[in-house]
């Protein structure tokens, strides 16, 4: 059975003290192995609370963030690019810190509506700053995932297909796929290809709803994605991601565009959403089995 992870932004805004006790705590009772927490404003941390709290709930953590325009490692502009190195270092040091194993997300841009495609030379900038990264980010021992969005959150990799040709590119041990439902219900063809074409350099899964809401309400076949992770015999995590404007994080609520009220209870969504991964996977790996 994959380890199933919930996004802290069900539970908390910010990852102040008391924010993260209750992300943590709250992740444990919901019945999740993985916490993921969001680095969007890591000044407010307690790295050895979070490291030492991690380990009271016997819970795995992994972190994610997406660049800025002013530090996009996708840019022209040498300075810009230096600025979103010295982020994604940022954010590979406090993962390494806190215990944990994985840092994804927009690792390789701006997280954002761009006005134009990426230049020949934006993109190569893209790729020398991965490769320099996942060198740092081995040291560590922590594990890169590019996530794939969609084209209103990044004009670099919108598809599985991009993100391998650029895992070809920066040719680094620790780098790999993070493909999520919501962005590949609207970029990809369907759900199945997309994950057989990454076999087993799909390094990481966020699970969520075409609305961003509770799991089965929108229009996402999760049946069918279920079944392809079973195909390619997975052993990641698979993390729950939604969002709502009960919780607000100012930088990241506005780039999500979270802009409706889809719950307002964070317990009760994750533990179905618990309930409906855990189901999901296992009816999957059970049908291969008769296969």
């Amino acid at each position: 059975m994959n380890k199933l992870g919930v996004h802290a932004l069900v539970w908390a805004g910010d990852l102040s003290p008391e924010s993260t006790r209750k992300v943590l705590s709250s992740t444990k009772a919901a019945g999740f192995d993985v916490a993921e927490l969001s680095l969007h404003g890591p000044k407010v941390m307690d790295l050895a609370l979070t490291r030492d709290l991690v380990q009271e709930h016997e819970l795995e953590v992994g972190c994610s963030r997406g660049l800025t325009f002013d530090a996009d490692v996708s840019s022209d502009d040498a300075a810009t690019v230096a600025r979103g190195v010295a982020l994604l270092e940022e954010g590979i040091a406090i993962t390494s810190e806190i215990g944990g194993k994985y840092f994804g997300g927009i690792l390789y841009g701006a997280m954002g509506k761009y006005n134009a495609p990426v230049t020949k030379k934006g993109r190569q900038n893209a790729v020398d700053s991965l490769k320099r990264i996942a060198d740092f980010a081995l040291k560590k021992n922590v594990t890169l995932g590019l996530e794939v969005v969609n084209r209103y959150e990044s004009n670099l990799l919108n598809t599985a297909s991009q993100a391998l040709a650029m895992l070809d590119e920066v040719n680094a041990p620790n780098v790999v796929v993070h493909l999520d439902t919501y962005h590949m219900n609207i970029e990809e063809s369907d759900f199945m290809q997309p994950i057989l074409e990454c076999g087993s350099r799909l390094g990481y899964v966020h699970i969520g709803e075409s609305n961003r809401g509770y799991l089965g309400s929108g229009t996402i076949d999760f049946s069918q994605f279920f079944h392809a992770l079973a195909m390619i015999d997975y052993k990641g995590v698979v993390t729950f991601e939604s969002f709502s404007s009960t919780v607000v994080n100012e930088q990241l609520s506005n780039a999500l565009a979270i802009w409706r009220n889809l719950w307002d209870d964070g317990m009760d969504l994750a533990r179905h959403a618990h309930e409906f991964m855990a189901g999901g996977i296992n009816a999957a790996a059970k049908a291969r089995e008769h296969h």
